[in-house]
């Protein structure tokens, strides 16, 4: 092995390492395509739900994301609170969210943010179902339940 070769293993084994450092440890969930096209949509009482996933990244204890359908008139529980904080991206339909101690009317695009362990609902006020992606996530941050 000549000097070049030598200085081009080196340079490999060092790529090769920082690569090794900066791969998710395992169990860790690393970057991620969701086809909506594969995720299972199971029937529930009040629509159903296609479930994204529930695991921890780099930086969250837990990432759980999951796809709502609401039929019209339907509540998917009573309002209630938990102490990890909370996505809602509206995609599809009329709902209202009690949010601060007020029922606020939103429609596709909107973007509802569950503060840890407030009080808020959700319900399907439009004439069709309402779809909805949800984004739990829980840090070391979050409070004991």
């Amino acid at each position: 092995m000549n000097r070049r070769e030598l200085f081009a293993a080196l340079a490999a084994t060092a790529i090769a390492g920082d690569a090794m450092a900066s791969a998710a440890p395992a169990g860790v969930m690393g970057s991620h395509v969701f086809d909506w096209n594969t995720l299972v949509d199971k029937p529930n009482a009040n629509g159903s739900v296609r479930t994204v996933c529930s695991t921890p990244t780099a930086t969250l204890e837990n990432l759980e994301m999951h796809i709502t359908t609401l039929n019209p008139g339907k509540s998917p529980h009573p309002p209630h609170r938990h102490p990890n904080e909370e996505l809602i991206i509206i995609r599809q339909g009329t709902v209202e969210t009690l949010s601060n101690g007020s029922w606020v009317r939103v429609g596709p695009g909107s973007i509802i943010f569950n503060a840890s362990n407030q009080l808020h609902g959700f319900k399907n006020v439009g004439a069709e179902p309402a779809v909805y992606h949800v984004i739990n996530f829980k840090t070391a941050a979050t409070p004991s339940a």
